[in-house]
C-alpha cells in the first residue's frame, strides 16, 4: 500500500492508529482518536453498502453545471477547499400550498439570493464561512450576456445580478475577480432543496431573544428556542424586514442557522448512521446543482471532515463594509466593501488560516444588537456606598457607552439589584446595556426618552465588554458556531 492515502476513503482498510503522546486539551479529541473514528465510520458505511457504491449512484443523479468552462487567468490555488455556495430563488417545484403558506408567490428574479464562500481547511479541522452581501458593488470580467447576447468588456453590477447575466460561470468569475480566492467547487441550492434538507434532518434549532416578524415572508417567532422545519426555516433565512438591519441582519440569521445545521448534523449521529447518512445525502443531492468535479470523492471527503466538526470548529463572518448606500448610475444603491479589511479576510482564506478577527482576540466581548457608542446613559447611586455611581459611570464609559459623566444619587438608597430603566421604544438599546451589567433588571418606563438610566445596586457592579457588528465601519466580526448557536 502506498504511504500516501488514496483519494477515496472508502477504499481504505482499517489500520491501527500510530501511538502518539496525547496532550490534554479540553473538549478536543486526540488525533489518533479522530483517525480511529473516521476509519470506523468509513468501515460502517462500507459494510452497510453506503460508501463509494451508493454515493456513486447518487452522484449520477446530481444536476450538473460547468461554471469553470474556458476560464483563464484564475487566482492561484491555495490550501484547503473553497466551495461557492449560492442560494437561488428558484421555485419551480414548490407546491401551490407552500407558495401560499410561506409567501413564495412573487416572480423569481433568476438571481442569487445568497452567496457564501465555504472554506474547508486542508487538515479538515475547520470550516470558515464568508457571506457576500447580495447588493455588493462588483465589477464583472469580460463576458457575453446570456439573455441579450451582448458582449461586455466588464462593467459595474450588483454581485447577485451576475447570475442573471451569465449564470454560474459569470458568478464564479465575478467572485474570483473580486476576492482573488480560487473557487474549487460550486453548489447551487434552491428553495425546494433547502426545505427538503432541513426536513430530513428533523429540523434545526434556533433561538432569538426578541420577537421576529416579517410580513413579507410571514415569519413570526416569539422570543425563545424554536426547532424550525423546512418551510419555517426558509422564512427565517429569507427575512430581510424582521429588523432595521435589512440584508445584513438576514446574513447574520443565515449564519446562525448554518451553525445550528452543523450542530444538528454532528450531534445527532447522522454522519455515523448509514441509513440516516443515505437519506440526508439523497435529500441534498436530489435537488441541487453542482460542478462536474463535485462528486463521490468530494462528498466522502466532506463527510469525513464533518465527523470531526462541532459548532466550535466553524467560524462565520460577513465581508467588511466600507460604505452602505453607495450609489451607482443605472444600478442604484449598492454596498461597497472595505478594501483593506476585506483583502485581509480573503488573504486568510487563500493562506488557509483562521479568520483574523476573533472574539477571543477581542477579549470575548458579548455581542449585542446596538453598539454601546450609540447608547446614552445616566448613572445613579442606589446605595449608601460613596462613589459607586462614579465607579459604574467610568466603567461603562470605558466600555464605549455614552454616559453623561455626571453621576447622581437616587431617591431610594436601598437598591440591591442594579436596575436599567428605559423607554419601551428603546428596548433594543436597553438589552444591550443590560448585557454589560450582569444580573441587572430591565424596567420599562414609558416617556423616559432616549437616555437610559442605570440605578446601581448593592449586589454586583461588574461591567463587561459588549460589542455590536458595525458593517458600515468595516468591523464585521468573526464568530464561532458555538457563539451564535443556542445554549
Amino acid at each position: 500500500m502506498s504511504p500516501t492515502p488514496p483519494r477515496s476513503p472508502a477504499s481504505r482498510t482499517p489500520r491501527r492508529a500510530p501511538r502518539r503522546p496525547v496532550r490534554p486539551a479540553p473538549r478536543k479529541r486526540p488525533r489518533w482518536a479522530m483517525r480511529a473514528t473516521v476509519t470506523l465510520s468509513v468501515v460502517v458505511l462500507a459494510s452497510a453498502g453506503i460508501g463509494h457504491t451508493l454515493l456513486s449512484s447518487l452522484d449520477s443523479g446530481i444536476a450538473r453545471v460547468d461554471p469553470f468552462k474556458d476560464m483563464k487567468n484564475r487566482p492561484r490555488a491555495g490550501h484547503g477547499m473553497n466551495l461557492l455556495m449560492v442560494g437561488t430563488d428558484g421555485r419551480d417545484r414548490i407546491t401551490e400550498a407552500e407558495r401560499q403558506q410561506y409567501r413564495l408567490g412573487g416572480a423569481p428574479c433568476h438571481c442569487t439570493d445568497t452567496l457564501m464562500i465555504v472554506h474547508i481547511s486542508e487538515d479538515r479541522d475547520r470550516a470558515s464561512v464568508v457571506s457576500l452581501p447580495r447588493d455588493s458593488y462588483a465589477e464583472t470580467p469580460p463576458h457575453t450576456d446570456r439573455t441579450t447576447g451582448e458582449k461586455h468588456h466588464g462593467h459595474p453590477i450588483k454581485i447577485n445580478a451576475a447570475y442573471a447575466e451569465g449564470g454560474p460561470q459569470l458568478t464564479v468569475r465575478t467572485v474570483e475577480h473580486m476576492t482573488r480566492v480560487k473557487i474549487d467547487h460550486y453548489l447551487e441550492v434552491d428553495f425546494t432543496s433547502f426545505m427538503k434538507t432541513v426536513d430530513v434532518l428533523g429540523g434545526v434549532k434556533i433561538c432569538t431573544d426578541r420577537r421576529l416578524q416579517d410580513s413579507y415572508t410571514g415569519l413570526d417567532l416569539a422570543p425563545g428556542n424554536h426547532t424550525l422545519r423546512g418551510g419555517e426555516a426558509l422564512q427565517y433565512v429569507r427575512s430581510r424586514h424582521a429588523d432595521a438591519s435589512s440584508d445584513l441582519g438576514r446574513m447574520q440569521r443565515q449564519q446562525r442557522f448554518l451553525a445550528g445545521l452543523v450542530d444538528r448534523a454532528t450531534s445527532s449521529g447522522i454522519l455515523l448512521n448509514p441509513l440516516k447518512f443515505r437519506d440526508v445525502t439523497r435529500a441534498v443531492l436530489g435537488s441541487v446543482r453542482a460542478d462536474r468535479g463535485f462528486g463521490t470523492d468530494e462528498l466522502l471527503d466532506l463527510g469525513r471532515a464533518m465527523r470531526t466538526f462541532s459548532p466550535s470548529s466553524s467560524e462565520f463572518t460577513t465581508v467588511p463594509i466600507g460604505q452602505m448606500g453607495y450609489a451607482v448610475k443605472g444600478i442604484g444603491s449598492t454596498v461597497k466593501w472595505d478594501p483593506v479589511r476585506s483583502e485581509r479576510l480573503f488573504e486568510a482564506l487563500r493562506d488557509d488560516k483562521p479568520l483574523a478577527t476573533t472574539p477571543r482576540a477581542r477579549g470575548r466581548a458579548v455581542r449585542v444588537e446596538v453598539a454601546p457608542q450609540q447608547i446614552r446613559v445616566q448613572v445613579e447611586n442606589g446605595t449608601r456606598t460613596p462613589g459607586l455611581a462614579k465607579q459604574v459611570d467610568a466603567a461603562l464609559r470605558a466600555t464605549g457607552f455614552r454616559t453623561t459623566g455626571q453621576p447622581a444619587t437616587a431617591r431610594d438608597a436601598s437598591v440591591r439589584r442594579t436596575v436599567v430603566s428605559h423607554d419601551p421604544r428603546w428596548d433594543r438599546s436597553a438589552r444591550s446595556l443590560a448585557a454589560a451589567l450582569p444580573g441587572s433588571e430591565l424596567r420599562a418606563v414609558p416617556g423616559l426618552g432616549p437616555t437610559l438610566k442605570v440605578t446601581a445596586g448593592a449586589e454586583a457592579h461588574q461591567v463587561r465588554k459588549v460589542r455590536a457588528d458595525d458593517p458600515q465601519r468595516g468591523e464585521a466580526e468573526v464568530v464561532r458556531g458555538d457563539e451564535v448557536g443556542c445554549s
